[in-house]
């Protein structure tokens, strides 16, 4: 796991000079992102450098769109990851409103100063400062001048369509699980705090921890999804409601609902990360209770038959 540096201290400027950096915002860290991190590594490897993952504190629309803002990972989930990819460091940018602001030139100059890296490796639809308005091109003009080789990759699948946290994101939306969790090299993940819930799945046979999740994580389809909790180091096999059944729309305000098979003890305030393998149905609308919890009992069985321990 790589140590994490926030950027303007002494140390991340040692790293950065003479580095092989991989530059973004890396929503996901999906498999676009792992291939321009692991060319960093390779040219870091050929040059001596060190190997950096180079991104921002918040995905830049957190400050600029926020009202539009969708996101596959949460911030320290995000960071975290990057640690994890096999670079030698992961370097944190605080973006600011006075940062959005800076024209191109100046946004490199503040990022950079005088420790320009001897390897930039950034997507080809790279963009940075005020409204977006820097490019590639940009890039090569300041390397111009400060040194850094710029490698700008093109990011597709094996069709030859981009992978982008946007397209992911919009197969989540169409409960197109499987095609989502190919792109992403990983199950699509939640992790968060389990609040109190209404309580029914106890009296219905199947307990569940409840999460309230944030409105920009809230990406996948509504339905009911076979998949994995981790409690700690140990994992489960779970049957996950995301969405509220229309039975229980005006009573509830937990938005994922996780049945942990063959688990026991309480898990509020707890963290749980929930991952998601494959959707077995939509949310439905049941004429009574009881076609609910025998739907659900049903839905429960084919993740104890199909997902193994």
């Amino acid at each position: 796991m790589a140590e994490i540096f926030k950027s303007g201290s002494l140390r991340s400027a040692g790293l950065l000079a003479g580095a092989s950096c991989a530059f973004g915002v890396f929503d996901g860290v999906h498999t676009g992102h792992r291939y321009l991190i692991d060319e960093a590594i390779r040219t870091a490897s050929a040059s001596g450098g060190a190997s950096v993952a180079l991104t921002f504190d918040i995905d830049p629309d957190e400050l600029l769109h926020a009202n539009r803002l969708k996101k596959l990972l949460g911030n320290a989930d995000r960071i975290d990851m990057l640690s994890r990819t096999g670079v030698d460091a992961v370097v944190v940018i605080s973006f600011t409103p006075s940062f959005a602001s800076e024209l191109p030139g100046e946004f490199l100059v503040t990022t950079f100063g005088k420790s320009a890296p001897a390897h930039l490796h950034v997507g080809h639809e790279f963009r940075c400062g005020a409204k977006a308005s820097g490019t590639v091109e940009n890039l090569q003009e300041w390397s111009a001048c400060s040194g850094p080789a710029i490698h700008a990759h093109s990011l597709v699948s094996s069709d030859g369509t981009p992978i982008t946290a946007t397209r992911i994101r919009l197969l989540l939306l169409d409960g197109d699980l499987d095609e989502a969790n190919q792109l992403l090299g990983y199950p699509y993940t939640l992790t968060d705090v389990v609040t109190p819930g209404r309580g029914d799945g106890a009296a219905f046979g199947f307990a569940t921890a409840n999460m309230e999740i944030a409105a920009n994580k809230r990406v996948l389809a509504e339905g009911v999804y076979g998949g994995y909790a981790m409690v700690g180091d140990e994992r489960y096999r779970a049957a996950i409601a995301v969405g509220v059944s229309p039975l229980f729309k005006a009573e509830s305000t937990a938005n994922v609902e996780v049945h942990l098979l063959d688990f026991e003890g309480d898990l509020y305030g707890r963290t749980l990360s929930v991952q998601f393998l494959h959707r077995i149905r939509p949310m439905t609308e049941f004429a009574s209770t009881e076609e609910l919890v025998a739907t659900v009992l049903d839905n429960i069985e084919w993740v104890r038959n199909n997902l193994p321990l």
